[in-house]
């Protein structure tokens, strides 16, 4: 199954892809939302090979993944993998110059079922597909306005 965005940002791409990259803060973010969030690699630096391990509550149970940076391309974009036990995943994300300020954004999660309960999951998913997809543009969207801002916010304060 899966799941696409598209968004154009009024910042450059190296300032998005910056952000995009910036693990440590989403991992703040995921730790303020109730997750779990562990860094498992022991690398000093950004890029392929990073990894997490993550638990959190969906649809009442407690589930367990681990995500690893498989392919770190900057600034064009990088891909996320995760795995459980029942699920497979990526998350690719892609960058695209449009002008000196202005850069697209595409986003895609594909899910991959392992077992029959998570087939059963991604069937219940697939069912309220059109309202997922929507969130997923509409939470896309949110993020490219709040990248917008923070370039807003250090466009004025080194001038």
């Amino acid at each position: 199954m899966q799941f696409s965005a598209k968004e154009d940002v009024e910042a450059p791409i190296d300032f998005v892809f910056e952000q995009l990259s910036d693990f440590q803060s989403f991992e703040r973010s995921a730790l303020r939302r109730g997750a779990e969030v562990q860094r498992t690699d022991s690398k000093s630096n950004i890029g392929t090979g990073m990894a997490w391990d993550a638990a959190f509550k969906l649809r009442g149970r407690k589930r367990e993944i681990q995500m690893e940076l498989t392919e770190y391309d900057p600034p064009n974009g990088m891909v996320l993998s995760s795995r459980s036990p029942a699920m497979g995943g990526h998350l690719t994300v892609d960058l695209v110059a449009l002008s000196r300020g202005r850069t697209r954004m595409s986003l895609e999660i594909d899910l991959k079922p392992k077992t029959l309960s998570s087939r059963l999951l991604v069937q219940s998913l697939k069912l309220a597909r059109s309202n997922l997809s929507k969130r997923f543009r509409q939470r896309v969207a949110e993020f490219a306005e709040e990248l917008e801002d923070r370039q807003n916010k250090q466009k004025s304060t080194s001038v």
